[in-house]
């Protein structure tokens, strides 16, 4: 029988290279064996796997099926399978490897995950979005005799969620080999207590692994954003605790619109000169504030946080994190003018971190949906009251040294705080947080606008209060909750699918109704809702209510839209057989909606004018057209040459709206500037599908990791090359050897073909396609397939 083994080869650096690497970070995703089943004679190392499959992390079984109402999740969760998996990985290590610290670090696993080292019981992790780690040193095999490593995955018990979570170790693992004298990690907290044009000071702590306490010399020193050193500091240390500083001339700030990173690399030197650790964090040096009356200042300037609220899955790729893919989420956001993000409702993926710090997104980091008080019969709650505080910490230890987090955030919407309950954890939790890093702000989001009935309110601890919905209360909350700073958590939850479009006169109908209606029975029979603003949650509005709502008012320190992007799970307003959510700007597939374009008109200076809707009408018809557009006085509207009058944006209304009585042929408008045309966008009737348009994206969304991703966007069009909107059709996708098509998608929230299929039909004339490179070669070929004939589209170099 073939058996696969991953092979470990680790070297002590010496002082021969002054800054060789001292530990070693191993990816760890790699030859992994999985099987959907349960059963304790898994984590034997004997056992026989070899009929298991092959899988790479980070993987979520769960978006491997087609969806369906029969999964105990529900809809609400995604209308996928949970279950218990297990992961089985064998590997080797040389005898030079002997007397290394060896832990295996998991990124995320959701949702229980147990871990075996040969046949040892490492433990328990209770917490489906933290990181964390085991010591695998006591238990391992050296001389190249095989280590197995075993892995428990259980989602068994559902519903234990109130959105899709995926399933299975989803998130990267590593190994981390270290000398018996290293630093710890999770005790590093650099911070920039002083701050100037002239001068940054960083303040280092951290603690050693050095229980004999041997003295050792520290060295710091600080790289600029192209490597060049622009600091140096050489210590000794004879215990286990380091605080020093350390000065930086004339220091580039971080911030949204020039986020300057500094790599800080702390190692540790034997009295010989041999490196015995070395570790490297990025930093930002920036100042952040909130205030009672102007709300956010970064850098001492005041500045609206202009976010989004984002869950943890990538659309098509489920629960499985790919940096490329959060990327090209954060791009289309930033491109939208989004300068702020909030991790809804759970600690996100490290590297997304690391994103939001390259880019310049402010993040407001959020630990938890509950506390004790349930909000799914399986969830946290279950586990609340044993790991709250060590959950916590570990949160906060593993995110504090990230300039792009502003916010730390201890729950949303928690029951809690309708009881005295309430108060006594936020003042532990808070004070958790406080110990940890004192630096940033401690914030919740709330839904009780009376200061009475608030206990979360009442333990005044919060540094910031958050609070989701009740535009019509905004002015009322500073004088309830008097002196504290207040930002707008959660906005709008507007209802949208793509390209979809039903007139409601401009009025906003609230689906479902109220609490009591957990779905709409009136709504359209084909599970769609109109992509116009005027559609919402019964608790929500519109985008541009609660925007404008949040404009007008400088003591809201920013808004965080819900939500950026539709997600898995949480269809509201209807029942199966729709799975995702209807609440995103932009859709699951990654096409913007209509109203994204009212953001970007408001949120940035680019020049923007979208029109709304298609052209592709019935005579008889009156349609309702919008226009979102800046830096212009008004904008005319034209159908087929004959002018229809000119219109305006308002104070109140952030679009230009006409009715006009269709007939087929062209619509254009024009955006005037000082009295001349500055703009025109022109929309025609098309006729039938004849051909298919496509367009690779990859080099936006590169991040320099093997696997990145390529977007494959396909439209139809008609023989005039004018893309078509209503009508779909059916489109299978292939790859050469070298590369795999790993999911595909349309935007619609009631698709039922699984998302990992490689046939995918239209929806609103558009699909998507995501291809992996598998192979080595930097170029490849995808064909789409379909009864418009083949389209062969080329990606990588010589493209």
């Amino acid at each position: 029988m073939k058996r696969a083994f991953f092979f470990l080869f680790i070297f002590l650096a010496v002082a021969g290279d002054v800054w060789a690497q001292g530990r070693q970070q191993v990816d760890f995703n790699a030859g992994w064996r999985f099987k959907l089943a349960d059963d304790l004679a898994f984590r034997r190392p004997d056992f026989k796997d070899s009929d298991w499959s092959s899988v790479v992390l980070p993987h979520d079984w769960s978006i491997l099926s087609d969806f369906g109402a029969h999964f105990p999740a529900g809809n609400a969760g995604g209308a996928l399978p949970g279950g218990t998996g297990w992961y089985r990985k064998n590997f080797q290590l040389g005898d030079a490897d002997k007397g290394k610290k060896i832990s295996i670090d998991f990124g995320g696993a959701y949702r229980y995950t147990e871990v075996w080292i040969n046949g040892q019981y490492l433990g328990k992790h209770v917490n489906g979005y933290l990181s964390f780690s085991y010591d695998l040193t006591p238990y391992l095999r050296h001389g190249g005799q095989e280590n197995t490593i075993a892995v428990r995955v259980d989602n068994s018990l559902q519903p234990n969620s109130r959105w899709y979570s995926g399933s299975g170790i989803y998130r990267d693992v590593h190994l981390t080999v270290t000398n018996p004298i290293h630093i710890l990690r999770e005790e590093t907290f650099l911070t920039t207590p002083s701050l100037s044009k002239d001068k940054g000071t960083i303040r280092v702590r951290s603690k050693l692994n050095n229980s004999a306490q041997q003295a050792v010399n520290l060295h710091i020193r600080v790289l600029d954003a192209k490597g060049k050193s622009v600091a140096e500091k050489k210590t000794s240390v004879h215990h286990t605790q380091i605080d020093e500083n350390i000065d930086v001339t004339t220091p580039a700030w971080w911030d949204v619109t020039a986020p300057n990173l500094y790599t800080v690399q702390l190692r540790v030197l034997h009295k010989d000169g041999a490196i015995l650790d070395q570790v490297e964090y990025r930093i930002g040096f920036r100042t952040i504030a909130f205030d009672v009356n102007k709300g956010f200042y970064l850098n001492g300037r005041p500045l609206k946080m202009l976010g989004v609220c984002l869950h943890h899955d990538l659309g098509a790729l489920g629960a499985a994190f790919n940096k490329s893919a959060a990327k090209r989420q954060l791009v289309l956001m930033q491109d939208m003018g989004v300068n702020a993000i909030r991790t809804a409702h759970n600690p996100p993926a490290t590297e997304l971190l690391d994103l939001c710090d390259e880019l310049g997104l402010l993040v407001y980091n959020e630990a938890y949906d509950m506390w004790q008080k349930r909000k799914n019969k399986f969830d946290y709650h279950l586990d609340f009251k044993e790991h709250y505080i060590t959950d916590l910490q570990a949160f906060v230890k593993r995110d504090r040294n990230h300039p792009s987090v502003v916010l730390w955030s201890i729950g949303n919407e928690i029951r809690e705080q309708f009881d005295s309950t309430g108060t006594t954890l936020t003042k532990e939790m808070v004070k958790a947080v406080k110990q940890l890093d004192d630096t940033r702000p401690v914030t919740a989001a709330l839904t009780e606008n009376n200061w009475e009935k608030n206990f979360i309110g009442q333990a005044k601890a919060l540094d910031v209060l958050g609070f989701n919905y009740k535009y019509a209360d905004y002015d009322k909350l500073p004088r309830e909750f008097v002196g504290v700073p207040l930002i707008a958590s959660e906005t709008t939850s507007g209802l949208q699918t793509r390209d979809v479009y039903d007139a409601l006169h401009d009025t906003i109908q609230f689906w479902p109704a109220s609490s009591k209606d957990k779905f709409v029975t009136n709504g359209n029979a084909d599970f769609t809702v109109s992509a116009y603003d005027n559609v919402a949650a019964y608790w929500g509005t519109s985008h541009e209510r609660a925007w404008l709502e949040v404009k007008k008012r400088d003591f809201l320190g920013g808004i965080f839209v819900w939500t950026g992007f539709d997600y898995l799970g949480e269809p509201v307003p209807y029942p199966f057989p729709a799975r995702s959510s209807y609440y995103g700007i932009v859709d699951l597939a990654g096409f913007p909606k209509d109203v994204y374009y009212m953001y970007q008109s408001e949120w940035t200076d680019k020049d923007v004018l979208h029109v709304l809707p298609h052209w592709n009408w019935t005579v008889g018809d009156t349609v309702d057209v919008w226009a979102y557009y800046n830096r212009a006085e008004d904008v005319e509207l034209f159908l087929n040459g004959k002018s229809l009058g000119k219109a305006r944006k308002t104070n109140e209304q952030l679009h230009a709206a006409w009715k006009v009585p269709f007939e087929p042929g062209e619509l254009k408008v024009v955006k005037y500037r000082k009295g001349k045309s500055a703009q025109e966008v022109i929309k025609r009737t098309a006729g039938k599908a004849a051909k298919l348009q496509t367009e690779v994206a990859y080099e936006r969304f590169t991040t320099g990791d093997q696997r990145d991703l390529y977007f494959v966007t396909v439209q139809l069009l008609d023989a005039e090359g004018i893309p078509v909107v209503d009508q779909d059709i059916e489109l299978t996708f292939s790859t050469d050897a070298d590369h795999e098509v790993v999911g595909t998608d349309n935007g619609f929230q009631a698709d039922l073909s699984g998302l990992t299929n490689t046939t995918r039909k239209t929806f609103k004339g558009k699909a998507l396609a995501i291809v992996r490179k598998k192979g080595k070669s930097a170029k490849g070929m995808m064909t789409v397939t379909s009864r418009l004939g083949e389209k062969q589209v080329q990606f990588g170099a010589g493209k």
